[in-house]
């Protein structure tokens, strides 16, 4: 339900965004108060926890407006989200914001397994890789997994392109087994 909710104020945010040609300023001060929260776990309490009453959420809302925070259009959508308790939403809301833009920008996420840290030349070739197979600029994050023998395996929405040894060394396997199964036991 959340996600829902999630996706459905964030479409609105981006309409109204794209409306005003600010989806790029939108998505900074986005990513500024998603900073700010996680800077002080007592603001983002105060904020997000149902214990505060609406009228005390909103007065930390409007002394947060006061020291020059946000825009109008991210002042009145926060003010909304407190309105409405759905604040606690922020960060799937973000995040579904940031997907909006990316893909209005003809941009997508690539999250790349790998087993050993990639050198810039190896990550600039990956990306390229995975923008030829996708048809789309790729903004590439790279996590060490300890778990891959070796290589590395992409995710890029909903495609998986595993390069893993592991992958390569199964797929090998099955061709020999196949391969032996077709010549009988020579």
């Amino acid at each position: 339900m959340q996600s829902k909710a999630a996706r459905r104020y964030a479409r609105a945010l981006f309409s109204l965004a794209q409306e005003e040609g600010g989806v790029a300023s939108i998505r900074r001060e986005l990513d500024d108060m998603a900073r700010l929260l996680a800077a002080n776990p007592d603001l983002q309490r105060r904020l997000f926890q149902p214990l505060h009453p609406v009228r005390e959420r909103r007065q930390v809302l409007k002394s947060l407006c006061e020291q020059g925070r946000g825009s109008q259009t991210i002042r009145n959508f926060f003010a909304y989200l407190i309105e409405q308790r759905r604040l606690v939403a922020f960060d799937a809301i973000r995040e579904e914001f940031n997907r909006l833009a990316d893909e209005a920008a003809g941009r997508v996420r690539a999250e790349v397994r790998s087993a050993s840290p990639l050198r810039d030349e190896q990550r600039a070739r990956l990306a390229g890789a995975l923008a030829r197979r996708t048809g789309k600029d790729i903004d590439l994050t790279v996590h060490v997994d300890s778990s891959l023998i070796g290589g590395a395996i992409a995710t890029v929405g909903g495609l998986v392109f595993d390069g893993s040894l592991r992958s390569q060394l199964s797929q090998l396997r099955g061709s020999l087994t196949q391969r032996r199964s077709l010549h009988g036991n020579d």
